[in-house]
């Protein structure tokens, strides 16, 4: 099992906490956010970890870890950080974005997923995204599921019949499915606008529904909270979501 860690953004919507560390360093509860990760997966034996990092990537070289830079970090997305680590795609690997936190529940539950693709889901993140927000429709995205697959995600919604649970940032490759994963995000048209964005900052979901419709269902591993995730400062005031 491998762990790639994607931390390479600036964090604009944090500062002036990212003014001197990069998004995954923030403190929550006077822990850093990239720390809860590393010592849950030191908690379950997971020494092959590689950090993605980009702005002020010289802030994590302490964390014992293997990284690797995403030298255009500021004008690039997750897929592409998550590409820099290419060569690290070589086994099953879970990957996570540097701005959450989660419990060893929701980590187990995915590890104890054997199929080729698995994203883990928050079934019941409505409550989260009240407490996060006024108006969660506005900031939440389609997840559309069927026989336990999921058929749409990162989609714009019209009403909340369209959301089924959200994607949290958490997913793992089996190693059965890489090389085909590598190939096909290689073949990609680079001239193509994936849901708005140019190829460099094609939104996570979106390859993800690629990868759903080309490569290998998407298995939906269910989860009832138990997780956070830090994207403005009022975030930090939600680690309760963390114990439930």
């Amino acid at each position: 099992m491998k762990i790639i860690v994607l931390a390479a953004g600036q964090g604009t919507r944090l500062r002036p906490l990212t003014d001197n560390v990069p998004k995954c360093m923030v403190p929550l509860k006077g822990k850093p956010l990239i720390d809860y990760q590393l010592d849950l997966f030191k908690s379950k034996s997971i020494k092959d970890i590689t950090i993605v990092g980009g702005y002020l990537i010289e802030k994590l070289k302490s964390k014992n870890v293997n990284l690797i830079t995403n030298k255009a970090y500021k004008t690039t997305n997750m897929v592409h950080s998550l590409f820099c680590a290419e060569k690290e795609l070589n086994d099953d690997v879970i990957i996570s974005y540097g701005d959450i936190v989660f419990t060893d529940k929701v980590l187990q539950k995915l590890i104890d997923s054997n199929e080729n693709i698995s994203v883990v889901v928050d079934k019941n993140w409505k409550e989260y995204w009240k407490a996060r927000m006024d108006d969660p429709l506005s900031d939440a995205e389609t997840l559309k599921i069927k026989d336990g697959k999921i058929i749409e995600i990162g989609k714009k919604p019209n009403h909340y019949g369209d959301i089924e649970g959200q994607y949290i940032g958490l997913m793992k490759f089996s190693s059965e499915i890489i090389k085909e994963i590598i190939q096909f995000y290689n073949a990609l048209d680079r001239t193509v606008i994936y849901d708005g964005k140019d190829f460099n900052n094609m939104y996570m979901t979106s390859f993800l529904s690629l990868l759903g419709k080309n490569i290998s269902p998407l298995k939906a591993v269910f989860i009832n909270n138990g997780w956070v995730e830090v994207d403005c400062p009022e975030d930090l005031d939600h680690y309760d979501f963390l114990n439930k």
